[in-house]
């Protein structure tokens, strides 16, 4: 499956969840992180950020497509990071 992790994290807890999910998809532009997974890795994905962040002050928002074909991605002005040539 294809997911899209978009976050509002506090200052103090920001790099945490920006370097983990550095390690599992690809970043995109600020707080946006997308990549092929399976169902397990996101299960790891979203048990690795319940205990990073705080459930009263942050915001995860996670978008599950079947594929990544079924998104269709309108990039305007500069593409921050480029995944089309990542092998």
């Amino acid at each position: 499956m294809y997911v899209i992790i978009v976050y509002d994290i506090k200052v103090e807890r920001v790099n945490k969840v920006k370097g983990f999910l550095r390690t599992q998809l690809n970043w995109i532009q600020n707080s946006v992180f997308e990549g092929e997974v399976t169902p397990s890795e996101l299960a790891f994905i979203k048990s690795n950020l319940k205990k990073i962040m705080n459930k009263n002050e942050d915001s995860v928002i996670i978008y599950t497509l079947r594929t990544e074909k079924a998104l269709k991605r309108d990039v305007m002005g500069i593409e921050k990071a480029p995944i089309d040539g990542i092998l």
